[in-house]
């Protein structure tokens, strides 16, 4: 069988019936495949109720193996998670502290990889952050910042507002070196870029579908390395931590010993087969095509902008680049130009000085050229 071309995936997404979508360092349209998934959740709920749980529970652990699958991980290492910011506050949380220890992340973080770490002030540790410069986060300014009494660096695989990609392997091995847990907020990188856990110095990844994964909000994944899984306690358990959940009358308060002690009570089977569906797609396209189409949409965008004097925010060269292309204007404002794009029918963003686009790879050449039309 002939293998799919690119644009034979856009019908799934009728959001481009009307839209030029751009946004998907933001909140992502979902296809028809993940539309049909939650119905289905909703049909077999609605038809038989509990005595659906077994099919539920074979198809969430189907859905584990492809992410873990998809990263280069194993199975055990992956739990499911509400959002990044459930997934990086288990392992804030559940680390074994000590007054006088510090975290080492960015003032260019999301939030999301910030507040988790401030919020153990409470017991005395410290959050230091690594001011960027020229839009990138220099590993030797990392390594400055880190002393004896670090814990954990914990950077975004892409940075939200201009797109810099971090090293991973590089900021991994000089974690690793200092016996120093490297945790990462991976949602502006999984779906679009490829990665192989198993080769890199990555103790915990956390990251939400709805963005680059084309899922719903309120699902995701939290990525525990087998190496240090012991390293952090889980400081929310239910019935579904124990070994021997499904004993009820016979209490034994004994941890599971794999990813899946974080995950402390009912599943979110709705959530768990959307998500299920968009990596099955993902996977369908493949990575390395994605990124390809990714790419190139991006590449374009950016030569048209310099046509129009406009200035690229973002980095473009192959090491640091990713799918967020950010650029403003020396002579229009940026709310001016995201009213007049978003008059247009183009989804995008403001952030990090500019205005923020981040095609997926069902867009096409005919929505670059939209875009860059409609801006003055």
């Amino acid at each position: 069988m002939a293998r799919s071309q690119l644009s034979d995936y856009r019908p799934l997404f009728p959001v481009t019936e009307a839209l030029s979508y751009l946004n998907h360092a933001g909140v992502a349209p979902i296809s028809l495949r993940v539309k049909e998934a939650v119905e289905s959740f909703l049909e077999l709920s609605a038809r038989w109720g509990i005595l659906g749980i077994e099919k539920l529970v074979r198809r969430g652990e189907t859905v584990r193996e492809t992410i873990a699958r998809f990263l280069g991980a194993h199975r055990d290492e992956i739990a499911f998670v509400r959002s990044t910011s459930h997934g990086l506050s288990l392992v804030a949380e559940g680390i074994d502290w000590r007054v006088g220890d510090n975290v080492v992340t960015a003032a260019c973080e999301f939030p999301a990889n910030v507040y988790p770490w401030m919020n153990l002030d409470r017991r005395g540790v410290e959050t230091r952050l690594v001011s960027p410069r020229g839009g990138e986060i220099r590993i030797d300014d990392v390594r400055t910042c880190m002393d004896g009494r670090t814990r954990v660096v914990s950077l975004s695989w892409v940075e939200y507002q201009d797109g810099f990609r971090n090293d991973l392997a590089a900021l991994g091995s000089l974690c690793r070196e200092r016996d120093v847990l490297f945790c990462v907020d991976g949602i502006q990188g999984v779906g679009c870029l490829p990665i192989d856990l198993s080769s890199l110095s990555v103790d915990f990844l956390a990251a939400d579908g709805h963005k680059w994964l084309l899922a719903p909000e309120g699902i995701g994944f939290l990525y525990l390395s087998r190496r240090v899984m012991d390293r952090v306690h889980p400081v929310i358990v239910g019935w579904h931590s124990v070994k021997n959940a499904l004993v009820f009358e016979d209490l034994d308060f004994t941890l599971r010993d794999d990813a899946r002690k974080f995950e402390e009570g009912s599943a979110p089977f709705m959530g768990i087969l959307a998500l299920g569906a968009a990596f099955d797609l993902l996977e369908e396209v493949g990575l390395v095509r994605i990124w390809r189409q990714v790419r190139a949409l991006t590449d374009l965008a950016a030569a048209g902008l310099r046509e129009k004097d406009y200035e690229i925010l973002s980095p473009m060269d192959d090491g640091t680049r990713s799918g967020i292309l950010t650029f403003r204007s020396g002579h229009h404002t940026n709310a001016a130009l995201f009213e007049r794009l978003s008059k247009g029918q183009i989804v995008c963003a403001v952030r990090g000085g500019g205005i923020r686009i981040s095609p997926h790879f069902y867009n096409s050449e005919d929505d670059i050229e939209r875009f860059l039309a409609r801006l003055p």
